[in-house]
């Protein structure tokens, strides 16, 4: 016994020593692990997520809350002013369909930044700055998980001034204009005429952020929401610009469809095509790549290969030792600036090449006009000699709605100057003259010099030339419009295969008229150069157009044999000088009258003296001539008492004289005003002037001069009795013309 009891106690204590580093051993294992069950496979934790994961990144969420932070704390609130507020509430909560102007708008601003710099540039070449700085382009990109639509451009940039005059507290002229217009017609179309284009961010975005760096300040941000108000402060945590703007519109949930490349690339096309400046978007594309095969794929194909027959196995072998490693072709998805708009600038092509369809949206570019109207016409040409200029002109569909206020202290032009395909200025008022201020298009010259001030390019000789071919150019492309009008044509035979054309151009020169109509008038006024090719262009009523404008030289076709003169009378409308006493002897006679009834029409009569030899007689003035008449001497004798009696007895009533008419057939008598004087219908017009003077227009009333029918009863009746109130007839025949009878 004693014997097994040593060794079993030697052993028992042997076991007891290997126990402890068991037991660690087994711990050990089991934190082991545990540690590898914390982190489970990632597989596992993406079930059930939204593919491509859109959770918010901590880093992120952290900045960008930093972010905002700072730019609350150093930001400074604004409001808007009441007509800013009143419109961009018009548009959040316009109905209009066609949403997408806001891309051309902002692309047209960024084009003008552009232009500016530019520009400026020419004078100072350091002003652009070095590396991307100095690219004059526009970039787009999209940020689809951000909701985020961003438009950037290297132009001149805006101060923080600049960001709250432009962008908030200061309205556009155009601004009220604008409101109005909207609603009246609800059309958003034509935003950009009125200088308010920026704010159709608002049709698709609900908050906006403007990032802008100009060379003389910091770099500064401006955001809204659209909610009466707005925020500017120093733009210390988004990257730094180097100059120019870029506009964050963070966009609507309806607005999904501007988060498309697609989208943008047609909406680009349709309305920026001829933007002179590169526009690139950021566009992402799935490209096939030839990659090496993996190892699996070689096995298998190895192994399918099994089955071949051991002639064609050692036939391939060889062939596969002498081929490159193998390779399959994946998809990858590349991201780069892609050009939209590679389109040569159109005044540069030949206008052969030009399809109309392209004249037409090189038009809504230019002039900002997207409606569904095309130009009336338009004329592209290259002029050579002393002065070599390129330039395309257009005849809008309509008149500017501030085409006439403030016609002669405003300095308005729609031409676009440029200089070897620089722009240089919209404002350059001296290429046209005021009264074709309505023409819209550009003029590139390679005459004139780059790299002066406005000023000096003012006074350049070569100027005077460019302007006075332009006005040529601009009256022959309005007389082709007339000329190319069946309406305005004489010839009544017509082709059938030309009906279609003149479907399609009839009444163009009538819409050109009764909205342009007024700037032919005012040309004649002002340019005794060019006053007959206006001439030809005027147009107006008669007494034998049938309710039709009818043109000078038509009404010179229909004059009767032996008339001399060109009949008008001007008034206040068309049935008022159709009643008028003045026209019935003309009427019987067939004589065609003119009516004149623009108050334009009185000036313009006083320069527009002849045409085409023949003078202009108004038909309510004296010195009218119908022919001799063989009975004329006869009744001047009989009636020689009475009209000397009439005469002196309305001699304190302002009438100069009592003659015979001529011009009356039913009418017993009618009060006419001197030649030289003026008509009733201007001392009419300047008496209802604001700030008339009745004693200075004095001087150029005319003299009264009272006509009797000797044919009437009434006129027959008088010469034999005495009357002895003859200003009741007087006081009568006044409402005829309008006179006012003075009391003495």
């Amino acid at each position: 016994m004693r014997k097994w009891t040593i060794p079993s106690v030697l052993l028992l204590l042997c076991l007891l020593s290997l126990l402890p580093d068991q037991g660690r051993k087994l711990q050990a294992n089991a934190e082991a692990n545990s540690d590898e069950l914390v982190d489970p496979p990632k597989v596992e934790e993406k079930i059930g997520a939204v593919p491509n994961g859109l959770s918010t990144d901590s880093d992120v969420a952290k900045r960008e809350a930093e972010s905002m932070s700072k730019r609350r704390g150093n930001a400074q609130q604004f409001e808007f002013q009441a007509e800013v507020s009143r419109l961009m509430d018009i548009i959040i909560h316009s109905l209009y369909s066609n949403k997408d102007i806001f891309l051309r708008e902002l692309i047209s601003n960024a084009s003008d930044a552009l232009d500016k710099i530019r520009f400026l540039s020419l004078t100072d070449k350091e002003i652009l700055g070095e590396g991307d700085d100095t690219k004059l382009e526009i970039q787009i990109k999209l940020d689809k998980e951000k909701r985020i639509l961003t438009i950037r451009d290297r132009g001149i940039g805006m101060t923080k001034e600049d960001l709250i005059k432009n962008l908030g507290t200061i309205a556009k002229s155009g601004t009220s204009a604008f409101v109005e217009k909207m609603q009246t017609s609800g059309d958003l179309n034509l935003i950009g005429q009125f200088g308010v284009g920026f704010y159709s961010v608002y049709l698709v975005a609900d908050n906006v952020e403007v990032i802008s760096k100009h060379n003389d300040d910091k770099q500064h941000v401006w955001e809204s929401k659209a909610d009466g108000s707005f925020v500017v402060s120093e733009d210390t945590y988004n990257e730094p610009l180097g100059r120019g703007t870029e506009i964050r519109l963070h966009l609507r949930e309806e607005a999904g469809e501007y988060l498309e490349e697609s989208k943008l690339k047609e909406l680009v096309k349709r309305y920026s095509e001829f933007i002179n400046f590169p526009i690139y978007i950021w566009s992402t594309k799935e490209v096939d790549v030839e990659v090496p095969a993996d190892e699996e794929e070689e096995s298998s194909e190895s192994s399918s290969s099994e089955e071949e027959t051991e002639e064609d196995a050692e036939k391939t072998e060889d062939e596969d030792a002498e081929k490159k490693p193998k390779t399959k072709t994946v998809k990858e998805t590349n991201s780069e600036w892609e050009l939209l708009n590679d389109v040569k600038a159109i005044w540069l092509r030949n206008p052969k090449e030009v399809t109309e369809e392209e004249y037409t949206k090189f038009y809504q570019t230019l002039a900002k006009d997207f409606s569904e109207d095309k130009p009336l016409s338009w004329s592209h040409f290259t002029a050579e000699g002393d002065v070599e200029f390129k330039a395309v002109l257009f005849v809008p569909p309509k008149a500017p709605h501030d085409l006439y206020e403030s016609y002669y202290n405003a300095n308005k032009s729609n031409l676009k100057l440029y200089v070897r395909r620089v722009f240089i200025s919209d404002e350059f008022d001296e290429l046209l003259p005021k009264y074709l201020n309505f023409l819209k298009g550009l003029v590139d010259s390679d005459t004139l010099p780059l790299n002066v001030s406005r000023e000096m390019l003012q006074q350049h000789s070569s100027l005077k030339t460019i302007k006075k071919k332009l006005i040529r150019k601009a009256l022959d492309m309005i007389r082709k419009l007339a000329e190319e009008d069946p309406d305005e044509s004489n010839d009544k035979e017509k082709k059938d295969v030309e009906k279609s054309d003149d479907d399609e151009k009839r009444g163009q020169y009538t819409r050109f008229w009764n909205e342009f109509g007024k700037s032919i008038k005012l040309g004649i006024i002002e340019d005794a150069a060019n006053r007959n090719r206006l001439a030809k262009l005027l147009r107006f009523e008669s007494t034998k157009s049938d309710g039709k404008l009818t043109s000078l030289d038509q009404y010179i076709s229909r004059m009767k044999s032996g008339q001399k003169d060109i009949f008008y009378l001007t008034g206040t409308s068309k049935e008022q000088l159709d009643n008028s006493p003045f026209l019935e002897r003309l009427k019987k006679k067939g004589y065609e009258v003119i009516f004149f009834t623009d108050p334009v029409d009185e000036y313009l009569m006083q320069y527009l003296m002849d045409y085409e030899d023949k003078k202009f007689q108004n038909v309510s003035k004296e010195g009218l001539k119908l022919g001799k008449d063989s009975k004329d001497k006869e009744l001047k004798e009989s009636y020689k008492e009475l009209t000397k009696w009439w005469k002196g007895a309305l001699a304190s009533d302002n009438v100069d004289d009592v003659k015979l008419s001529n011009r009356l057939a039913d009418t017993p008598c009618v009060v006419v005003t001197s030649k030289f004087g003026w008509s009733a219908n201007m001392e009419k017009i300047m008496q209802s002037q604001t700030l008339s003077d009745s004693a200075k227009q004095a001087y150029m009333r005319g003299k009264r001069v009272l006509e009797i029918n000797p044919r009437h009863p009434i006129i027959k009746e008088l010469r034999e009795r005495v009357v002895k109130n003859p200003e009741v007839c007087f006081r009568h025949l006044s409402s005829y013309t309008s006179y006012v009878i003075q009391k003495q």
